[in-house]
């Protein structure tokens, strides 16, 4: 039955879903839609260049903004590198052979985070692992981070919290900005960004965003004879429309494609010997069509209709084991919002989300068993939500919200979420929210280093449980009375999170296991994170952010001697000093994070820790007019993960394991590059 909807069953459930877009044509654009909401991540415009991290205080939710100017940093070739100012993102490698990067929050792995483009859910399932790396960080206009539980309004699969990216708007009067680098280990990157407005009353508008970068030379710094950085590249084109009508009628539909191929592992040349080696092939296809109108004439009523679809094909080899996978996923959410009453406003819908999957896997390692299959997985959640929030001016708000979802083959779950915000004092803003959250597990995939082993992988894989968490946490921030501009703060907050039901992975010499958390006598999950965040501007184009995060990961499995959770960051701590002469023509930044200790697998070091280390970043860019110029350094300590592949020197042995990372596997790398923008002109 799944077979035959991959072949005939999805191209009409596309033309179905672009069908309800052209009937449902009186709904307005979601973006309008949230950006009325406090608590939701909407889209910053920074004209001037200011802090790079930032809270942001009006949020209901604790919500830290990364700018414009914060994505300039660094080189920021993608969004995996545009997170090294932030303490409460956690940033490190799947593996040391494919490239596949991951992130943490809240010492929960990146899969628990809901990724979202301008709030449509993305990176989910098979682009999930490589994603990070698909987002070029110069066709960004912001990021930003929430913690804990958010919206029901595009789903519950926020567990740990929400990231949010907003790309550069059709609506920007650059015809053309181009950023280029270059690395010292030769891998270059290209970025291309176009706005344009095709008429004269401002009703059409599209921006063109290219994309290509490439790896040129392999390199083995720790000679292992494994590459550091896989070779080869990536290239992707993205397409996004705007048609406005002073009647209110807004219509947002864009299309996006991506081609990545990457090779990394062993680099033999010599015809006898046998490398063990990766080759990755991922294309991927995304298309969404947004469109609304109010209901009425000041647009206190108003409906929406999103409608999202996303192709996944990926082609992969690890070592001798093929692994070949496809996904369509598409996406509908239907929302009515009424905001008539000033202190009330109530936002009802429906949403829908399927993913269909094919799967083939050889898993042959060079001990007793195996792990075959090849088999198609149909996921479903079909959601009803409501949610009403109350706010008396600025100083309250309380976003009340539920949601019933429908899951294919798990029954109807209810979520309930509570956010609160109370501003007593012009100076003080105190947040706290909590709720339920809910996702299809995709072991495998959520997985995907285990496939860069040699071990025994032991677990149903085409298993798809729902993993179930709780979260609740707070924010206290306190900007200082001396600095009038507010730029002066400090900020506190914890949050918690509890799982009823979560996959595990446990790592042994030899063997792989995963299985559900309830198959753990008196099992449990759980984490507690504290951060603190510090940010000011002693004097006129200098800032200072400093911020430390603490957490305290804890579950229990079966292979391991305690519930100390295994390759977790426990502690970070990041410096930014930066400083801009006046008119920003010459900027210099610098920022020095320490990342502490990890607890490693049981058959590593028997429950021992990993040490802690630090990072430097430094750029210095000059700026004219229409370009800037940049210089600058990545990793200045040259510190990497001493010996990161397990078994390097005999891959074919049981023993080899490539996916125990938790540390840099790149050293020291400088890089220059050059940002060129044209604006508009009468």
């Amino acid at each position: 039955m799944i077979s035959r909807i991959f072949k005939h069953g999805m191209p009409c459930l596309v033309a179905a879903l672009l069908f309800s877009v052209k009937a449902n044509a009186q709904m307005p654009d979601t973006t309008g839609i949230y950006g009325e909401r406090k608590d939701t991540l909407d889209a910053s415009v920074f004209t001037a260049r200011g802090n790079g991290n930032f809270l942001s205080k009006g949020k209901d939710i604790r919500t830290e903004v990364i700018t414009a100017a914060g994505l300039c940093k660094m080189a920021c070739c993608n969004l995996a590198e545009s997170f090294e100012n932030s303490a409460s993102v956690t940033v490190g490698y799947s593996d040391a052979v494919t490239g596949a990067r991951q992130i943490r929050l809240l010492g929960q792995s990146g899969i628990y985070v809901q990724m979202l483009d301008e709030n449509r859910p993305v990176m989910r399932g098979l682009s999930a692992p490589w994603g990070l790396n698909w987002v070029p960080s110069q066709w960004l206009e912001s990021i930003q981070i929430a913690k804990g539980v958010t919206s029901v309004i595009n789903g519950v699969e926020s567990m740990t919290g929400q990231i949010n990216m907003e790309h550069r708007k059709p609506t920007d009067e650059i015809p053309l900005y181009v950023q280029a680098s270059l690395m010292n280990d030769t891998k270059a990157d290209i970025n291309v960004a176009s706005s344009l407005q095709l008429d004269d009353y401002g009703k059409w508008s599209t921006v063109i965003l290219a994309h290509a970068d490439r790896n040129f030379r392999a390199m083995d710094h720790n000679a292992d004879s494994f590459a550091d950085d896989p070779l080869g590249g990536s290239y992707s084109l993205s397409n996004r429309w705007l048609y406005y009508d002073p009647s209110g009628l807004q219509v947002r539909f864009g299309l996006r494609g991506i081609y990545d191929a990457k090779k990394g592992g062993q680099l033999f040349t010599d015809a006898d010997a046998n490398p063990w080696a990766t080759d990755i092939r991922n294309k991927n296809l995304d298309a969404y069509v947004k469109v609304g109108v109010p209901l009425n004439e000041d647009n206190s009523r108003n409906c929406a209709v999103v409608v999202d679809y996303n192709y996944s094909d990926l082609d992969s080899r690890f070592g001798l084991n093929p692994y070949v996978a496809g996904q369509h996923s598409a996406f509908v959410n239907l929302l009515y919002q009424d905001q008539h009453l000033e202190a009330h406003h109530f936002t009802f819908g429906l949403s829908n989300m399927l993913d269909a999957y094919r799967e083939s896997l050889n898993w042959r390692p060079n001990i007793g068993r195996s792990a075959k299959f090849n088999g198609n997985t149909l996921l479903n959640d079909l959601g009803a939500f409501a949610e009403y929030t109350f706010h008396v001016a600025d100083k309250f708000s309380a976003i009340v919200s539920t949601r019933a979802d429908w899951f294919l083959g798990a029954g109807v779950r209810v979520s309930p979420r509570l956010t609160l915000r109370w501003n007593p004092v012009d100076q003080l803003v105190i947040r706290a929210n909590g709720g339920r959250g809910l996702r299809y597990s995709t072991p495998l995939i959520d997985n995907i280093g285990i496939l860069s082993t040699g071990k025994v992988i032991n677990g149903n894989l085409l298993e798809h449980p729902l993993e179930d968490a709780w979260t609740f946490g707070g924010n206290i921030t306190w900007y200082l009375p001396f600095d009038k501009s507010q730029k002066t703060y400090i900020s506190l907050d914890y949050f918690g999170t509890r799982f009823v039901d979560q996959m595990l992975v446990d790592y042994t010499a030899s063997d792989i296991y995963i299985y559900p958390l309830n198959d753990v006598p008196e099992g449990y999950s759980r984490t507690d994170s504290f951060q603190i965040d510090f940010s000011s501007e002693p004097f006129r184009g200098f800032t200072v952010t400093l911020t430390g995060r603490y957490t305290d990961p804890r579950q229990t499995l079966l292979h391991q001697s305690d519930d100390i959770k295994p390759m977790t960051s426990r502690f970070k701590g990041v410096l930014n000093l930066q400083y801009a002469t006046p008119l920003n023509k010459w900027i210099f930044d610098f920022t020095a994070s320490y990342n502490g200790p990890v607890r490693l697998w049981d058959f590593m070091a028997d429950g021992k820790y990993s040490q802690g280390y630090p990072l430097l970043y430094a750029q210095v860019t000059k700026r004219f007019k229409g370009f800037d110029f940049y210089v600058g350094g990545e990793n200045l300590t040259g510190f990497t993960q001493p010996d990161p592949i397990i078994g390097a020197s005999s891959p074919w042995a049981p023993g080899f394991d490539a996916s125990c990372i938790w540390g840099p596997l790149m050293g020291r790398r400088i890089y220059a590059g050059i940002r060129v923008t044209l604006w508009k002109t009468e």
